[in-house]
């Protein structure tokens, strides 16, 4: 597996493996599609100050991860949030942890202190990708989302970087 930065031309594969997320399960909380041009804005955004990242197998984007502001208000501005979406084909092969160290590594020289992942519950998938990670669960919010005809439950999790 290969990993890189991100570039604009990315946008529509990341937005097909996204868009199986928001169309099949409750993972994202997003119910309509995103387009390439919505994605475009959103990695241009994220890049201007993180790191997103593409995991490739034979030239073929499968995965990608980024860190982003958890909160806007600046006193937040040493905690990020990561998130990380791999195509339902290339999930459980460990992916996941390889495309994560390298997404904390690249974050390692800035200012970043605290890592926040929340994860739609259940997820039991990424709770053990995270918690391999050194991710320890913090909070848990009962019914705060409303997808698929059903109330849904988010856990926070967060490590020190």
């Amino acid at each position: 597996m290969k990993i890189r930065a991100c570039t604009n031309e990315d946008a529509s594969t990341i937005s097909d493996i996204y868009n199986h997320y928001v169309n099949n399960t409750i993972v994202s909380f997003e119910e309509s599609p995103v387009s390439q041009s919505a994605m475009q804005a959103r990695i241009a955004k994220v890049t201007k100050n993180y790191p997103w990242l593409v995991a490739e197998l034979n030239n073929q984007i499968i995965g990608y991860a980024y860190a982003d502001l958890w909160q806007e208000r600046i006193a937040y501005r040493y905690s990020l949030i990561t998130t990380v979406y791999f195509h339902p084909e290339q999930t459980g092969r460990g992916y996941g942890t390889e495309l994560y160290k390298a997404l904390f590594a690249a974050l390692a020289d800035g200012d970043c202190r605290i890592l926040i992942a929340g994860i739609s519950m259940p997820n039991a998938a990424s709770v053990a990708l995270h918690e391999r990670l050194g991710f320890k669960k913090v909070a848990h919010f009962e019914e705060v989302g409303h997808k698929m005809n059903r109330w849904i439950d988010v856990g926070y999790w967060q490590r020190k970087l």
